[in-house]
């Protein structure tokens, strides 16, 4: 499989790949710069990390546009997502809106402009609380964050993250394509996603499939373990790299809670 590295991937869409990639980053954070073609104003998602020589990147890619940053948007606040958010705002003048974390100012439904650019706020709680997409109608395409990324699965981070708000993100988010309204993601990690309904029908499989497991390994005994997320974790998860327990254990947590079990 080709390594992922960005670029220009729809008429209003442009991804600079964020230099931080690792197990739960894939190939780095996508940093999404919006703008119509031609428009002196862009709205950019996410910026990532603090890592200089990206924000300055993000900056050359807006400038030989000929725009400017209107607001700096985030889909939640992890920091390889949002880590750089206040530098980026500084250096471009921008406001940062984002749900929670002293902010608040992000509603769903809500609809955000950048000159005639038009993108429409998706509440999809779950990985987090506070994680929204995006919807960019003029490109069909949706902004998920971690919701749904390029390759792969998430992880529903527990406490702050919830499964029957996950899933029911992933119910909202196949209405969306199954109208008509969405037929691609543009993913926080991995490359994009040309087939929405196709991803998002497998990560409602893969999360039916992964309780079902984890019913059966807390019948198989799990349940009366010590530590029942670690009985979990070796009969389901076993086949998973071992640098991504961590983030296993969180969806196990979630998955536990889901499901009523002590952990």
């Amino acid at each position: 499989m080709a390594a992922w590295t960005g670029g220009q991937v729809t008429t209003r869409a442009h991804c600079v790949l964020a230099p931080n990639p690792g197990p739960m980053t894939l190939d780095g954070t996508n940093t999404w710069v919006l703008l119509e073609p031609g428009s002196t104003e862009a709205l950019v998602i996410d910026p990532g990390p603090l890592d200089e020589g990206h924000l300055q990147r993000v900056c050359r890619v807006v400038a030989d546009a000929g725009a400017r940053v209107t607001e700096t948007i985030l889909t939640h606040g992890h920091l390889d997502h949002a880590e750089a958010a206040p530098r980026f705002a500084e250096l471009t003048g921008s406001r940062v809106r984002a749900v929670g974390r002293g902010h608040d100012d992000l509603a769903d439904g809500d609809v955000l402009r950048a000159g005639s650019l038009e993108l429409r706020v998706v509440a999809t709680p779950g990985h987090t609380s506070d994680s929204v997409s995006f919807a960019l109608a003029a490109d069909h395409a949706l902004l998920t964050g971690d919701t749904v990324l390029g390759r792969g699965t998430t992880v529903v981070a527990h406490p702050d993250g919830e499964l029957a708000a996950y899933l029911a993100s992933l119910e909202r988010i196949a209405d969306l394509t199954g109208n008509g309204e969405v037929s691609a993601i543009l993913p926080g990690h991995g490359p994009v996603v040309p087939d929405a309904s196709a991803m998002v029908a497998y990560y409602r499989t893969h999360r039916q499939e992964r309780l079902e497991q984890v019913r059966q390994a807390l019948a198989d005994g799990a349940a009366t373990e010590a530590d029942p997320v670690e009985g979990v974790l070796t009969r389901v998860y076993a086949e998973v790299p071992r640098e991504v327990w961590p983030a296993a254990r969180m969806s196990i947590r979630a998955q536990l809670a889901h499901l009523g079990a002590r952990h």
